[in-house]
């Protein structure tokens, strides 16, 4: 399994989460798994992780870049692939921002919508720039 496929394992342990709040992680990993669809990897698996431990960070940079949205406006797949990819642009130093990005577009592209990628992409990249 490569990284992007990694990272789309991930994104899906963080969709779901959405809508179940009280699952644990390792709940949340066994259910997935209970799929012949799914394959937990240390890189999907510590991803989430740090997404899980830092979210009230990572939802503090989404609020404050995502101009005239709220958390709770912003759709649900479109604040998963913005909660990893922060999560990876934040904690992951061994990942080029340039990559966590693009990876966040391209999940976009096959969950959401254009509209959907291009705002990730703004916030992604506003971010990115500020943190230079």
């Amino acid at each position: 399994m490569n990284r992007s496929q990694e990272r789309e394992q991930a994104f899906i342990i963080l969709f779901e989460s959405i809508f179940h709040p009280d699952i644990s992680t390792g709940e949340l990993f066994s259910l997935a798994e209970e799929s012949e669809f799914f394959t937990e990897t240390e890189f999907s698996r510590n991803l989430v992780e740090a997404t899980f431990e830092h979210a009230a960070e990572i939802d503090t940079e989404i609020e404050a870049h995502a101009v005239d949205w709220s958390i709770q406006r912003i759709t649900k797949v479109s604040l998963a692939i913005l909660r990893l990819a922060l999560s990876e642009m934040m904690y992951f130093d061994d990942i080029p921002v340039s990559v966590s990005i693009n990876e966040a577009v391209e999940l976009a592209k096959k969950y959401a919508s254009i509209q959907d990628s291009k705002f990730i992409n703004g916030v992604l990249g506003t971010i990115a720039r500020e943190r230079e």
